[in-house]
């Protein structure tokens, strides 16, 4: 153990618990709404198992909405960053995007 090593400061935790938080609450959103428009989309009469026809449609779904997904998180957060003038990013580090 360095004992010279300074103890992390609080407020660095709490925002990388935030940071944490909000990348799972992300996370849980696009698996909530991938599920809800692909499931509705590509299988329309849900049975034991899926036709091929259906995973391949399921898996281009989910590629896509995953994509699109990434471009409006990009964006929003560069509006959000352009609106407070932050720049590289600053405190959006681990939000999943």
């Amino acid at each position: 153990m360095d004992i010279n090593r300074t103890p992390p400061d609080p407020k660095t935790q709490i925002m990388d618990q935030i940071r944490q938080e909000a990348a799972l609450n992300n996370a849980r959103a696009l698996i909530t709404k991938l599920n809800g428009h692909c499931f509705d989309k590509c299988i329309p009469s849900p049975g034991t198992s899926l036709s091929r026809k259906e995973e391949s449609c399921l898996s281009s779904c989910m590629e896509k909405y995953m994509g699109m997904w990434n471009i409006v998180s990009r964006v929003y957060i560069a509006q959000i960053q352009k609106t407070t003038g932050q720049t590289g990013g600053e405190g959006f580090e681990g939000l999943g995007v």
